[in-house]
């Protein structure tokens, strides 16, 4: 079906710009396409419209060239190889989810083992017309793909197959994917300087439609000139989506009647000697390639006049933003022409086509080249000039401003060129950067005061912008990637105390910032050989290299081999989760049946390491397997004894780690491929001590706060966890296992159901007669994305201009990640690919730190920008090793609302909202996007919104029931909030008052002793009151006693925990959360009975539910407790618990005797040092004696004569 250019026409005002028509009947165009249109359209659409993302035009594209072929009268085919890598990542997946569409057009998608073998099997294609007799086509298309590193790796293929030559009817294109800004990468990256020391003409698309209509050209300048095409793709261009033109005729290709052939051609031909090849390619084959831009006119002018005089070429996502630049100067086409402002773009960076090139120069004064990353178009541009006379040459700027003084040097004739950037070389440019720099340079040139008022009220806001920036102080918190809940690398990148580890690439790169005493990384398959050129100059003995599965089949079995060969003593551990998990989680070994551990096992006997090993989390799946002579199989919780044993071993040695990742293990659970665990863990959280040691032994994100009467505990969030189970080897005994039934979803007739509630009034929505900005801020792997591609399907099926654009890769494990949508009535209104600095209309503040990242803060404008803010506290990567650590979500709101004002932000728990009546917080994104809707900040119809979703194909019905949750948490938040505040899970809790806290306390220990016991306290606590009085209205000695006295004095032994578990309350909370037959497990290590580590440290074991009988028995002991009858009571732990109760009040009683208003700072940091001994066993003993450090150290200073120990109480 064709979907028109624009949508319905409405003009207003943009502040507030308002389609008051909102309840009309929906016009024909988009009921037409809301039937008809559908996700396949983007491959089968034979014209019109599509709405498709970069790495789906890259999917389409060859399909195109062959049905292009076939209307000639070609019977072509096509062949696609090399290797995935952001943000080229999920272009394999893309293919084939595409495989039926590209099996219909004779196309062979073969991903490469890696990106050189990939590029040598796309040579191969180009030779089929040395064996003509052979030939089932008339020719074969070939693409190669790989990330920029891999286009780095494959330099010697390209230049040989580049001097070779394509076929007649085949051509090639080699695409790469950069990362200018280095944001899924260990290091920015830019191919364009490659492609031209490997002799490739270098195309660089800037949009979606570019990828198609150059992809098109590309192929057909490969076939006329003989050479392989280049094709640069960057993750704003590739991973952007749009609505794009796919009718046949669109591009029309013009062979070159201006390039004379030498005889026998340019084509690939057999034999052919090396000289003759290079010769061939520098005599014609590049100047072929120049004809064929000539005579498409793939370099061109957007804007020109009569009497032009400053120029700006520009090439690919610099193009976009320079034109967005222009129009925010206020410096439309018209404008531009008439103060004689020349724009040109570039489609093919090199080699610069020269006669175009000097035609845009003729006339200009000035040039600025605008451009990303290090010169490419300058270079050229300058060269091509140099030998103009001085009057008529233009003068040419780009990356370096006018240094002072004698101006005729380039940039190495300055001794620091780097302090006069113009537009920077190094990360990236802006529309805001561009801006400045041509205002700039036409103040400098000279333009009338309007112009000049003109840009400058767009500088004023730029500036503004980054001023804010600047002045923020707040620490409003990191959100870094980290690996998925229960992700395998959670354990297995553990080193024993006192080694070391090298990193290497994927997932487990992650851990460089981690506690792992892992450092310094290498290129993908030079894992661990940095040892090689270590180890005969250091006092280090060994080392352990991380290596992941993928890297393993792609080249890192020639580290080993390396290793081995160098007799180097270094352990691999070869991390086999049966999926490359950073790309997406594709299958290992490029083929279906995948890469077995078996087949990396023998291949590693082979190699002749010294000894081999695998640690799994399911030995039992071995029972029964063959293995190579002296391999053993050992369960994951060794692993610790076993890499000890290992680095005492001389030469190469090897651990292959199995487990799944966690995400794919999700996926096929999802897809019904994989049984989900009947198993699941909770934590009581009284009996839990927020110690932490939970986070250390797993490292995972689902181990969460949470704020409760006595102090801050642990729980698991059982939406995010993905059953790894390691955090129950937390030495602690408030984990149960809930084995058998399911956790209950939540009941619409109990939490509201929506048919049963009335109608709200539809909002006006907003016209976007100029591009509509709105971001999307949240953690990877949450569904940001999904927002965007949801509100770009739906703008497509209205016909409206949209371009979204997402941030994958690194970013998506757990990290800060964006989508961008910009929706306009005209997609010619649209210039960028990204919402620049103080653009956005509507901020989706999925997460709150993220809200307030400095990213997101910058495209903030007073006045403009309305914030749907979600304020639900998801803890960062910080809490698995600071268990202290608090959210800080009061420097949020300040850093937002100071950045924009009170008034422009929503701010509401969205997750609490979708936990409680959705029963799950996946759906707390479209329920954001249903609040910022309904606050008429989306300038899409309910219609089509909710038919994206239908398209989209995922929960469909749970989605638009959450949109339509946020629909009427805007329209009234209260109302929705009744719905299940009484059965609210999620508290944190308000400070109470003083006398209510202290009677809580005398309750609790009546119940954990007698009512003796709990005077005790009370009166102790009493006694420090009224001390404390004598100073005036302050009672936070009291509090601060009040808490720790009663934390030391119910310390959990045996007879509390089993109180606690079999506390009716404890268990209302299994039964309201699970339903079916289950049973409970608890997970202990009774001192007078646990098995011990190497370490001396008591082991935990599952216990079934006999010991809820046990716990029962025992709980109604407690009056035995400290009594001579106390079995438990004589262990040491014990006997410190209760030495550690005298030793407290003594310390008390010390404080109030010298107590002073001038001292009272003090005495309350002291009598808050019990918070920092927490936990069980050898965990409490660490803290206690970390604690007592501090707590001798405090009293020295509290005895000390004079001192006025005047403290910041926190």
């Amino acid at each position: 079906m064709t979907l028109p250019a624009t949508a319905h026409p409405a003009a207003a005002m943009r502040a507030p710009p308002l389609e008051s028509a909102m309840n009309a009947p929906l016009p024909e165009h988009i009921r037409k396409a809301l039937e008809t249109v559908s996700l396949e359209d983007k491959y089968t659409l034979g014209e019109g419209r599509a709405f498709m993302s970069g790495v789906q035009a890259l999917v389409r594209l060859p399909m195109l060239q062959r049905q292009r072929d076939a209307a000639a009268g070609l019977n072509t085919a096509g062949f696609i190889s090399g290797y995935r890598g952001s943000p080229l990542g999920t272009y394999d997946q893309a293919l084939w989810a595409a495989k039926k569409h590209l099996a219909q057009n004779h196309i062979v998608f073969q991903p490469g083992v890696n990106e050189e073998l990939g590029a040598t099997a796309v040579w191969g294609t180009q030779q089929l017309d040395l064996y003509p007799d052979k030939k089932k086509y008339d020719g074969v298309f070939g693409i190669w793909y790989g990330k920029g590193p891999g286009v780095d790796r494959c330099s010697d293929v390209f230049k040989h197959a580049n001097m070779a030559g394509t076929a007649k009817h085949g051509g090639v294109i080699a695409i790469a994917g950069d990362d200018h800004i280095s944001k899924s990468s260990t290091a920015p990256h830019q191919s364009d300087h490659i492609f031209k020391a490997c002799g490739t003409p270098v195309f660089f698309p800037s949009s979606v439609q570019d990828i198609l209509d150059m992809g098109l050209h590309a192929f057909a300048m490969s076939r006329f000139s003989g050479v392989w095409s280049g094709m640069k793709t960057i993750q704003e261009v590739v991973e952007s989506s749009s609505s794009v033109s796919l009718d046949p005729d669109r591009v029309k290709i013009v062979m070159p009647e201006d390039f004379v052939m030498p005889p026998g051609g340019l084509h690939i031909r057999w034999p052919d000697a090396p000289l003759e090849q290079e010769a061939r390619l520098m005599d014609y084959k590049w100047y072929a390639a120049l004809a064929y831009v000539r005579a498409n006119k793939l370099n061109y002018n957007v804007i020109e006049g009569q009497n032009d005089r400053f120029g700006i070429i520009a090439s690919g996502k610099a193009y976009n933003d320079t034109r967005q630049a222009l129009v925010d100067l206020g410096l439309d086409d018209d404008t531009c022409r008439q103060l004689g402002i020349r724009v040109h773009k570039v489609n093919v960076v090199w080699p610069l086509e020269a006669t175009i090139t000097r035609s845009f120069a003729q006339g200009l004064q000035e040039i600025l080249v605008v451009e990303e990353k290090r010169q490419v178009i300058e270079y050229q541009l300058k060269e091509e000039l140099y030998n103009w006379r001085a009057d008529v040459r233009p003068h040419v700027l780009g990356k370096f401003d006018e240094p002072e003084g004698d101006i005729s040097g380039g940039e190495w004739s300055m001794p620091n060129p780097s302090q006069n950037w113009l537009l920077r070389a190094k990360a990236d440019l802006t529309p805001a950067l561009i801006a400045k720099a041509i205002a700039k340079r036409l103040k400098k040139l000279g333009v009338s005061a309007d112009i000049v008022a003109r840009m400058d009220a767009r500088l004023a806001i730029i500036e503004a912008s980054e001023r804010t920036m600047t002045e923020l102080k707040a620490d409003t918190g990191e959100r870094a990637p980290w690996f998925c809940s229960g992700c395998p690398h959670n354990t297995s990148t553990r080193v024993p105390e006192g080694s070391r580890a090298v990193a290497g690439i994927g997932c487990h790169y992650m851990t460089v910032w981690m506690d792992r005493s892992t450092s310094t990384f290498t290129q993908m398959g030079g894992e661990g050989v940095s040892w090689v050129g270590q180890f005969p100059f250091t006092e280090d003995k060994h080392v352990f290299a991380n290596l992941g599965d993928g890297t393993y089949f792609h080249s890192g079995l020639l580290a080993i081999r390396q290793s081995i060969a160098a007799g180097v003593n270094i352990t691999y551990k070869v991390l086999y989760n049966d999926a490359v998990a950073m790309t997406g989680g594709q299958a290992v070994g490029e083929r279906p049946e995948g890469h077995s551990v078996l087949q990396i096992m023998n291949s590693l006997k082979a190699e002749g390491v010294a000894k081999l090993v695998i640690v799994t989390d399911e030995p039992q799946k071995y029972d029964g397997v063959a293995l190579a002579q002296g391999v053993t199989v050992h369960h994951r919780d060794e692993l610790d004894r076993i890499q000890r044993e290992f680095r005492e071993i001389k030469g190469c040695t090897a651990i292959i780690y199995d487990q799944t990742c966690a995400t794919e293990k999700r996926r096929r659970r999802k897809r019904g491929k994989l049984a989900t665990p009947d198993k699941t863990v909770v934590i009581n959280e009284l009996v839990c001590e927020g110690c932490g040691d939970c986070s250390v032994q797993s490292n995972c994100l689902s181990v969460e706060p949470v704020e409760t009467e006595f102090g801050r505990k642990r729980r698991i969030n059982q939406s995010t966890c993905n059953k790894d189970y390691s955090c129950v080897k937390g030495f602690c005994p408030s984990f149960v296992t809930v084995e058998g039934g399911q956790l209950k979803k939540p009941k619409k007739d109990k939490k509201g159901d929506l048919s049963a509630l009335p109608h709200i009034p539809e909002p006006v929505l907003p016209v976007a007669d100029v591009a509509w900005g709105i971001v999307v801020a949240g953690v990877g792997g949450t569904g940001v994305i999904t927002i965007g591609s949801l509100l770009g399907m739906a703008a497509h099926l209205e016909g409206k201009g949209v371009i979204t654009q997402d941030a994958a890769g690194l970013a998506q494990k757990g990290g800060a990640t964006w989508s961008h949508i910009q929706i306009a009535n005209r997609p010619d209104a649209i210039y960028t690919t990204k919402v620049d600095t103080a653009k956005a209309d509507l901020v989706i503040g999925c997460d709150a730190i993220v809200a307030a990242n400095k990213a997101t803060l910058a495209v903030l404008q007073p006045g403009r920008t309305f914030v749907a803010l979600n304020t639900h506290r998801t803890p960062t990567a910080s809490f698995v090793n600071n268990p202290n650590w608090q959210f800080p979500d009061a420097h949020c709101d300040t850093a937002i609302t100071s950045a924009l004002g009170e008034g422009s932000v929503g701010s509401f728990d969205a997750e609490q909202v979708a936990t409680q009546l959705l029963g799950d917080s996946i759906y707390t994104n479209p329920l954001l996007l249903g609040y910022a809707w309904q606050k008429g900040r989306v300038p899409l119809t309910l219609a089509s919104l909710m038919r994206a979703m239908e398209l989209n194909g995922v929960q469909v019905e749970n989605n638009k029931a959450a949109f339509e949750w946020g629909r009427r948490c805007a329209h009234d938040l209260a109302a929705v909030q009744a719905l299940f505040q009484a059965a609210q899970v999620i508290q944190f809790v308000k400070k109470p008052a003083l006398a209510d806290m202290i009677a809580k306390r005398v309750d609790f220990l009546t119940g954990y002793q007698n009512a003796a016991y709990a005077a005790d306290y009370q009166a102790f606590v009493q006694r420090v009151q009224a001390a404390e009085a004598q100073l005036g209205t302050t009672t936070r000695l009291t509090e601060a006693v009040a808490r720790y006295l009663f934390k030391l004095m119910a310390y959990k032994d045996e007879y509390e925990v089993a109180r606690l578990h079999t506390d009716k309350a404890f268990m209302d909370k299994i039964a309201a959360q699970f339903e079916g037959d289950f049973k409970l497990v608890h997970h202990l290590a009774p001192p007078l009975s646990a098995a011990k580590n190497e370490k001396g440290e008591l082991v935990k074991k599952p216990y079934g539910p006999w010991m809820r009988n046990a716990f029962g028995l025992l709980a109604k002991m407690k009056g035995l407790r400290g009594t001579a009858f106390d079995v438990f009571g004589k262990t040491e732990e014990r006997r410190t618990e209760r030495a550690l109760i005298v030793e407290y009040r003594a310390c008390i009683d010390e404080l109030l005797a010298g107590l002073t208003a001038d001292k009272l700072a003090l005495a309350v940091e002291i009598a808050r040092i019990p918070e920092d001994i927490r936990g069980y066993g050898h965990v409490k003993e660490r803290h206690l004696k970390a604690a007592r450090a501090k707590w001798n150290g405090l009293m020295a200073q509290w005895r000390s004569p004079g001192a006025p120990a005047q403290r910041q109480a926190a």
